[in-house]
């Protein structure tokens, strides 16, 4: 799973998230940081109000959060998401002694994008097509 903070510099990049049963979120600033929340029919729920997308926290009668809106959360994008949003872009993964490495290609040059783990490449990745 990618970092907070990383999954926090995609969406101040511009990573737009339309929830989706499976995805994981965390709400931050509310006691809830160490909290991964996620979308399921059954638990948490997208709704569409006039105000925007909201999500609904079903059966959670002891808590005070009966639902959040969307962008005062931070979504935590998988890996087959991540390698989604790349598009064509996404040349490998490729596994190395210590880590992964991503390979995407961006104005005719190979780029690679280090990490422990594969999710955080790829994040790393997309945040450098982001913030170009």
């Amino acid at each position: 799973m990618i970092a907070v903070d990383l999954a926090q510099r995609l969406r101040d990049a511009g990573l737009p998230w339309s929830p989706a049963a499976g995805d994981r979120f965390v709400v931050p600033d509310r006691d809830l940081d160490d909290e991964v929340f996620v979308v399921s029919d059954m638990v948490v729920e997208v709704h569409q109000r006039p105000s925007g997308q909201v999500l609904g926290f079903n059966g959670t009668t002891e808590w005070a959060l009966d639902s959040i809106e969307t962008d005062t959360v931070v979504w935590l994008p998988r890996e087959q998401q991540l390698r989604v949003l790349l598009g064509r872009q996404f040349r490998a993964l490729e596994a190395q002694p210590h880590g992964f490495v991503v390979v995407i290609e961006r104005d005719g040059a190979e780029q690679q994008f280090v990490d422990v783990d594969a999710e955080q490449a790829y994040a790393r990745a997309l945040l450098a097509v982001l913030e170009s």
